[in-house]
């Protein structure tokens, strides 16, 4: 009896000293992983992008680890922080929802009003979905409201004037703009007086009242032209020549465009710059495997810290020596099986990362596809338009209608098309402008030929349409697969079969080509099934590939639908 009390002292001793030694490690991986999301936030601001990814994806994995909900909101709106300076706004969407989603799980309600108001910059300047920049930049207002901070609030309020006044909707933003004229001066700071006297223009050109709104348009500009905001300043000549236009000041209206387009060009090669400096697309596919590399370090050096305590404990109870004896024997296997199931999850981790890494390389791809596209079709072919509709004006009102003139028109108008030729090349106009079906068919049809008979058959109205992301991953997933029975099948017959099932596209390619050993396909060169299935597996789809030698191939694709997200009502 008196054998078992004391072994029972024993083994509180033990536990307590174990939770005491858990408690401090924890204590010293909270300091160093807050220590780190500061220093990622300086490096940051710095402007020296890379290694402040760097730090805060090193921050991310031990707060993460930690459960701490602050320090991972932190750290995945410093990430996102940085993509967002950097001009790649899919990834800096992506990472500040992840840090919204810790954050209101916190009590941090500066830190929620700086993720909302990110993403209402996001989604109203560069999406363009200005329902959805509304309802964050409300809730990062009521979140600056509950902080009491006046200079947040009038940083807020502007954002949703500025957002109000870009759609037309002035008699929304008016109440938003009356309080910052109000205020401003009290509690506003020299980083907003640009864009607030451009507010001011804006809504007297709503007014029509030419005297006030020229006022703070020039106002605007010689305020911006003596700080450092030049993005203000642009917007500031773009509204101003709007205005002009408006009143017919061409001459003017014309000064002030160019002024914006030069501005324009500047900030544009500043995020060239900025883009140069982060080391290329393949720095998140090293910081993934670097995550892996300090996971494994991390719980190696845990293990031993363990094993050095353990050891002093030792020294402490030698008059025991023996019940210590069952208690590390005890503690030895406990640690070898909680290894063992470590080991197992870091290849689990190792598994998954490798899937992440296929899909943001592809990931990558498309989205450049898609931003060149872009930026062809609404810029260069925009500014191509607009050069030709300025010669066409200029040689209306001289009447000169010069050979040097009409060849110059007809070159601007040749360049346009083909800009837009590329672009379409770039991102199929079908896809774009009528969906994934539409464009489905129309591949078909073009791959079919003499050799080969592409069949397309789908249960879902051509009409259909879901989420612009999710519709071109599935066309360039299906898009390779056709490719690869063109290539490698050698078959005479296709056919590809869609079917919408339960919220899940299914999805059936058949040939009746050579077919192939399925063991085999991993290593077959060309056939890039690997990167399909792992895209696959991240959308938490399923991927099944039937075929042998002779037999021809079928593969089966279930993805979930992502469909268009519904407008935000205000």
């Amino acid at each position: 009896m008196l054998y078992k009390r004391f072994y029972s002292l024993l083994l509180l001793l033990f536990i307590c000293s174990t939770n005491l030694l858990f408690s401090q490690t924890k204590n010293s991986i909270q300091n160093e992983t807050t220590t780190l999301a500061q220093e990622a936030t300086r490096l940051m601001r710095a402007e020296n992008y890379e290694k402040s990814l760097i730090l805060s994806r090193q921050a991310l994995s031990k707060a993460i680890t930690l459960k701490d909900d602050n320090l991972t909101a932190i750290s995945y709106n410093t990430i996102a922080a940085n993509f967002d300076q950097l001009a790649e706004y899919e990834k800096a969407l992506f990472y500040y929802k992840k840090a919204i989603i810790y954050a209101n799980k916190t009590s941090n309600h500066r830190l929620k009003n700086w993720i909302n108001n990110n993403l209402g910059n996001i989604y109203c300047f560069d999406k363009k979905e200005y329902a959805k920049g509304i309802y964050y930049y409300k809730k990062s207002l009521e979140y600056s409201t509950k902080i009491a901070d006046s200079s947040e609030i009038i940083f807020t309020k502007l954002n949703i004037t500025w957002a109000y006044f870009d759609i037309g909707k002035f008699n929304l933003g008016l109440p938003y703009l009356n309080y910052i004229n109000k205020y401003h001066k009290k509690h506003g700071d020299q980083s907003t007086i640009v864009a607030l006297n451009m507010l001011n223009g804006m809504y007297y050109s709503h007014l029509d009242n030419s005297k006030r709104a020229t006022y703070y348009f020039e106002k605007a500009i010689e305020l911006g032209k003596k700080g450092t905001e030049k993005a203000d300043l642009s917007f500031a000549h773009q509204e101003y020549a709007k205005f002009l236009f408006k009143t017919n000041n061409y001459k003017k209206a014309y000064e002030n465009l160019n002024t914006f387009n030069q501005i324009t060009d500047e900030l544009n090669t500043e995020e060239k710059l900025k883009k140069l400096n982060l080391a290329g697309i393949n720095l998140e596919i090293d910081e993934y495997k670097r995550e892996i590399d300090n996971i494994k370090t991390k719980y190696k050096t845990d293990q031993q810290v363990l094993l050095e305590r353990q050891s002093k404990n030792k020294l402490i109870s030698i008059v025991i020596i023996s019940i210590l004896l069952l208690i590390i024997v005890f503690s030895y296997f406990h640690f070898q099986n909680k290894e063992l199931k470590q080991t197992n999850k870091l290849k689990d981790i190792e598994s998954k990362i490798q899937e992440n890494i296929i899909t943001a390389s592809i990931n990558g791809q498309e989205m450049e596809r898609k931003k060149i596209a872009s930026f062809l079709h609404d810029n260069i072919s925009a500014l191509l338009s607009s050069a030709a509709l300025h010669l066409t004006i200029f040689s209306t009102k001289n009447n000169n209608d010069s050979v040097e003139i009409t060849k110059t028109k007809a070159i601007l108008i040749q360049t346009h098309y083909k800009i837009r030729d590329l672009s379409h090349q770039l991102l199929p106009s079908l896809l774009a402008r009528f969906g994934l079906f539409y464009a489905l068919n129309d591949l078909c049809e073009m791959n079919s030929n003499s050799k080969i008979n592409f069949d397309y058959s789908s249960d879902v109205s051509a009409e259909t349409r879901y989420n612009e992301d999710y519709e071109m991953k599935m066309y360039f997933i299906i898009s390779e697969l056709l490719n690869n029975i063109i290539k490698h099948s050698q078959a005479t017959e296709a056919k590809l079969s869609l079917k919408e099932i339960n919220s899940q596209l299914h999805i059936l390619v058949e040939d009746n080509g050579i077919g192939f050993e399925i063991k085999q396909y991993p290593t077959i060169e060309g056939f890039g099934l690997n990167q399909i299935k792992a895209r696959i597996n991240t959308m938490e789809g399923k991927f099944t590939v039937i075929s042998k030698p002779k037999q021809g191939t079928t593969i089966k694709i279930i993805a979930p639908i992502e469909y268009k997200a519904k407008s935000v009502v205000n």
